[in-house]
């Protein structure tokens, strides 16, 4: 690691330690008032191909005795109230600060993978880990929301698994070792910059005061939650209903996108394959013997 990138990390990082204390100290005064303890989640993730650190980070989700995996959509059910907040605007990543303080991670750098997944794939983790793991990254930046849904869809830990080492891992992969062959201070600050204002953007900060509220309410009226969108990450505010197990949303109405937005061009595709447009019959085309 750089000496300069060390010193960029520390100085960025102690200046947004003081200036997000007074938010953080709030974050972990309400998990222990909305879900109790632990308010802390720690997971070990591999800092080189052969050392691993404890990686620090709020925690969103009800604890199990067994958990382990990326978060897919078979584990949507333990998120906890504050935790879908957090997630949302990723404050649950604030913890991670003292990781860069204590020189397991750099704010920009690949992010750092479990172990199972490094000890599958050694050869590509022993390029990509050349750097040292960051908070945020290239890799991250352009496809943690296409991750989120895609792993949305899951309704197993071993779909979950596939999902994520088919369509996920290859393309963080291949823009971590662009940003290997690239890095510079000039594009580290550029990628903390375009982080911050696709995270924290303002109606999601209007509205978390209100959700939070609305969380609080519900807890001292007895009701529960029944979340909008079946994602790990986002979806609209959550709603509330009174406290029954028969309360479901139908499964045909999650998250349908029309297909007009995924395929926009689907219908000037169909009207360029259509035959040339004559004024004579339909059996009528046009042709040299075609007196119309």
């Amino acid at each position: 690691m750089l000496l300069s990138k060390r010193l960029f990390d520390l100085a960025a990082c102690l200046v947004l330690a003081l200036l997000l204390a007074p938010l953080m100290l709030g974050i972990a005064v309400m998990i222990l008032l909305l879900d109790g303890r632990p308010v802390f989640f720690v997971s070990e993730r591999m800092r080189t191909p052969a050392r691993g650190f404890n990686l620090l980070k709020f925690r969103t989700m009800r604890p199990v005795a067994q958990d382990g995996g990326v978060s897919g959509g078979e584990k949507a059910h333990r998120i906890t109230r504050m935790g879908q907040v957090l997630r949302r605007l990723r404050l649950d990543e604030l913890p991670q600060l003292w990781n860069v303080l204590r020189g397991d991670m750099s704010l920009v750098g690949p992010r750092p993978p479990m172990r199972q997944y490094v000890d599958r794939y050694p050869v590509l983790y022993a390029q990509v880990l050349r750097s040292r793991p960051g908070v945020t990254g290239l890799g991250t930046l352009l496809t943690f929301r296409l991750e989120a849904r895609l792993l949305a869809r899951s309704r197993s830990a071993a779909e979950t698994d596939r999902i994520y080492c088919r369509a996920c891992l290859p393309r963080k992969a291949r823009l971590d070792l662009i940003y290997q062959a690239r890095r510079s201070l000039w594009l580290d600050l550029m990628i903390l910059v375009k982080t911050a204002r696709k995270v924290f953007r303002p109606h999601r900060l209007i509205a978390w005061p209100r959700v939070v509220l609305r969380a609080l309410v519900a807890r001292s009226t007895g009701q529960r939650i029944v979340r909008a969108s079946p994602g790990i990450v986002g979806g609209r505010a959550p709603v509330f209903a009174p406290a029954c197990p028969t309360v479901q949303r139908p499964r045909a109405a999650r998250g349908a996108v029309p297909m007009t937005l995924l395929r926009p061009h689907a219908g000037a595709a169909r009207r360029r394959d259509r035959p040339p447009f004559t004024t004579g019959p339909p059996s009528c085309q046009k042709s040299a013997s075609c007196k119309l």
